[in-house]
């Protein structure tokens, strides 16, 4: 299976778990492992679908999930350094500045919808910070940095060239993620015997 198309969010509790073929109860499927990794798919109520590393989807109770950290994408090759942040922050500064300055003249009826378009066209401006960890996007190399307090590294990039004019509307740089392979057919498995409850459907009290 392709490296970048299973990617685990989250595990197994470390008793196994149940699962359904659909996001209903009497369709019952074979158990999943304890602590088994699985990459969320998608939520339907309580109900939650999972992506395992052998391809095969099921559905479990997305409730007793075990959620895993999360570190920042990788861009899949050696990160490029710099020893200073303050650039990127000054270009993000001066970026969120302009775009307020826009929205103000905006809000007072002193720029119309169709200027406010036009002057914001190719501002790109991406923060977080979080303690003491920062991610910024640098908008001339058209890609994400993540800081630890100490150094600045590429951690997501995209794949297009950086533009050489104003382009269209601002896209978020991110890790390509192709889409998850087909689903299989499970092998033989004994069907788990059917719990105190099960999920909840969309809607329901």
């Amino acid at each position: 299976m392709d490296d970048f198309a299973f990617r685990p969010t989250h595990v197994a509790p470390p008793g196994g778990l149940a699962s359904w073929a659909g996001p209903d109860p009497a369709r019952t499927s074979a158990r999943l492992d304890a602590l088994l990794p699985v990459q969320l798919l998608g939520h339907h109520g309580d109900w939650a679908q999972v992506l395992c590393s052998n391809g095969w989807t099921t559905w479990v109770d997305g409730r007793l999930l075990i959620a895993l950290p999360q570190p920042p994408p990788t861009a899949g090759g050696p990160p490029s350094r710099t020893a200073d942040p303050r650039p990127a922050l000054a270009d993000a500064e001066a970026a969120l500045a302009r775009y307020r300055a826009l929205l103000e003249d905006l809000a007072a009826g002193t720029l119309d919808l169709e200027s406010f378009r036009e002057n914001a066209r190719g501002l790109r401006v991406g923060l977080a910070v979080d303690g003491e960890e920062l991610w910024v996007f640098d908008p001339v190399h058209d890609r994400w940095c993540y800081c630890d307090g100490l150094q600045l590294q590429t951690y997501a990039a995209t794949d297009r060239p950086p533009p050489s004019s104003p382009g269209p509307a601002p896209t978020r740089a991110s890790a390509r993620t192709p889409a998850p392979a087909p689903t299989p057919v499970p092998g033989a498995a004994s069907s788990p015997a059917r719990g105190p409850y099960a999920p909840t459907q969309a809607g329901e009290p």
